[in-house]
């Protein structure tokens, strides 16, 4: 998934979505990120990133270390060695660096002086750039040089993480060199990890083959494979949310909720990754890695603690139950050329690297199915796709619905349905929806919604989603980072359905205009699976003064099993906007046991 929006430019000086991403002053701003990570401090060490040079690095990983050197979370002795193919000097790696930085801070803060100074030369003085090519046995031995040294200078711990900030196809080749050459060695002063990065794997079975290839060089306690999605703090707070607070464990289970509903949707197409996306796609770059983390976390069994191998287990446990996915559960589609905020695009067919009459798809929604006992017979429903006409990701916990014989003799027709919505992004947060009567002398219900938003609650967090990873790893806390198994889990559960679109090419794409209302909804394939979908709505969203149609995407409704229509992306509706508009932005398709069609109060609220 491109990482839009969660790049430093807004999130390197304390600003968060919705904030107007307003500049802080520099010792609140370290004060808040110091909070944020109160547990043990790491252990002098060395980070060795691979791919010094590339994107992943500058955009991220680097501003993640700036954050954490702001927050006091670095230990003194940290150093950090850069590997890359550029012929370029130490002095020159810095400078590139630094000018990035520096116009994400400008960038993010609107202030020329919102870099923080000290902090930035205090990490950048520890840097160290080495050229070197990842496949040659020589780079390594120059590198551990450079860690004997480095060794020394820190007291003769000799902690290193490896970071494979590098394309999926050197993961393999770059571990076992550092097994060749020793440098994964551990002993009981020095502990050796590697990050491994996305995509790991392509499919079930070189999913397998990689594991089994890492694992002949490392052990499974020092193999860190890094979701980002799991760095986000509201990503993380589901646990808490569900564990933490006895008013939802009671109810999170099939008597309860009717069905869930997971989306990422992006307002970006593929950009200049269109070589990595022919090979990918929506399917492949999403779904077994940030939105079955996202599903892992909502269904998951209670761990017994937070302790790493307990709550990797239970995530296992829940990939392994998931049904195979069928393509009868399944939509793809594919972008042509359309507007996107207010922005002409042009088609997936000519981005570049992409062949003229590929096949790949932009856009999935999947129907599956959990088989267990909290989970029997709720459906789950998923989707993501590029160029769409909002950028979101959120979960729908949609509960039953309540039993309507009270009110047969009553002007109610319908009863609105609950919602328990988790915005992930932008608009961090959660809303419960649920039926108020409206004043008056008859019995007329009315839709509402209670709301949480992080930023009225909490100061905002310098973040740029790493940093939380990079700092368990520090201090070896594998609880954010997937299991060997839970990988091949999530793997296993799609593999049938990347067999099958794979005998089968889709004969109409591209089939939705990007930047639409309604994905999807004329093409073929829509028809061909039963998709319903709800209203487009036009609101003004709380994080930006600015008015939006907002995207409704479909789900399929299958034999056998209710169908659903997805409610429509966007922001929540808050203070006078709400009595403004009076939008609540759910629509769902149930028709009730009592034949009752709608509530009277439905066209003024949106359901």
């Amino acid at each position: 998934m491109e990482r839009e929006g969660s790049g430093p430019s807004s999130l390197l000086n304390g600003a968060t979505p919705g904030n107007g991403s307003r500049p802080r002053d520099a010792a609140d701003a370290a004060a808040t990120i110091g909070k944020s990570f109160p547990g043990r401090r790491p252990a002098p060490a060395t980070m060795v990133i691979f791919g010094a040079a590339g994107d992943l690095t500058k955009r991220l990983v680097v501003p993640a270390l700036y954050n954490l050197v702001r927050g006091g979370k670095l230990p003194e002795g940290f150093a950090m060695i850069g590997i890359d193919r550029n012929d370029e000097t130490t002095e020159a790696w810095r400078s590139n660096l630094t000018n990035m930085i520096q116009a994400f801070a400008r960038a993010g803060g609107g202030e020329r002086q919102a870099l923080d100074e000290q902090a930035w030369s205090s990490l950048v003085n520890r840097m160290h750039y080495m050229r070197g090519d990842f496949t040659q046995a020589e780079t390594y031995g120059r590198l551990e040089k450079l860690l004997n040294e480095q060794c020394g200078r820190q007291g003769g711990t000799g902690h290193v993480l490896f970071y494979l900030a590098v394309a999926d196809r050197f993961f393999g080749p770059v571990i076992e060199q550092l097994g060749r050459a020793g440098l994964a060695r551990q002993s009981e002063t020095a502990w050796r990890r590697v990050i491994i990065e996305k995509p790991f794997g392509h499919d079930f079975a070189s999913a397998e083959a990689l594991n089994a290839q890492i694992l002949k060089v490392l052990s499974e306690d020092q193999i860190y494979r890094i979701d980002h999605f799991l760095g986000k703090e509201t990503v993380q707070n589901i646990l808490v949310l569900r564990f933490a607070n006895g008013i939802f464990e009671p109810l999170w289970n099939r008597d309860h909720i009717d069905h869930v509903q997971i989306t990422a949707a992006e307002t970006v197409g593929v950009e200049a990754r269109g070589r990595f996306y022919e090979k990918t796609g929506a399917l492949r770059d999403m779904v077994p890695n940030h939105l079955f983390q996202l599903l892992a976390m909502i269904a998951m069994e209670p761990p017994i603690s937070f302790d790493a191998d307990a709550v990797r287990a239970k995530k296992t446990e829940l990939f392994q139950a998931l049904h195979p996915i069928s393509p009868e559960n399944a939509v793809r589609g594919q972008y042509a050329a359309g507007v996107v905020l207010g922005k002409s695009v042009g088609d997936y067919r000519r981005e570049a690297d992409v062949a003229p009459d590929s096949g790949t798809e932009t856009y999935v929604a999947l129907k599956l199915g959990i088989d267990n006992w909290r989970w029997a017979g709720v459906p789950f429903y998923l989707r993501t796709g590029k160029y769409l006409s909002a950028r979101t990701t959120e979960v729908a916990v949609q509960f039953r619905q309540a039993p309507y014989a009270l009110f047969r003799d009553t002007p109610v027709e319908r009863l609105p349905p609950n919602i328990l919505m988790l915005r992930i992004q932008p608009d961090e947060g959660l809303s419960l929806s649920f039926s108020a009567k409206r004043p008056g002398a008859d019995i007329e219900i009315d839709g509402v919604q209670m709301d949480f938003a992080y930023r009225d609650y909490f100061a905002p967090l310098a973040s740029v989603g790493y940093e939380t990873l990079i700092y368990d790893c520090l201090i070896g806390d594998a609880t954010l980072f997937q299991r060997a198994d839970a990988v091949e889990a999530g793997w296993r559960a799609v593999q049938g359905l990347i067999d099958a679109w794979a005998k089968t090419p889709a004969e109409d794409f591209p089939n939705y205009a990007a930047g639409p209302p309604l994905p999807i909804a004329c093409s073929r394939a829509m028809g061909a699976h039963g998709c319903r979908s709800g209203p487009i709505i036009a609101t003004r969203g709380a994080a930006h003064d600015r008015r939006a149609v907002l995207l409704s995407p479909f789900i399929p409704a299958q034999a056998g099993i209710q169908g659903h229509s997805l409610r429509p992306l966007g922001s929540r509706l808050r203070g006078n906007e709400r009595r403004e508009k009076r939008c609540i932005p759910f629509h769902m398709s149930h028709d009730l046991p009592c034949g009752a069609s709608r509530c009277r109060a439905s066209s003024r609220n949106g359901f």
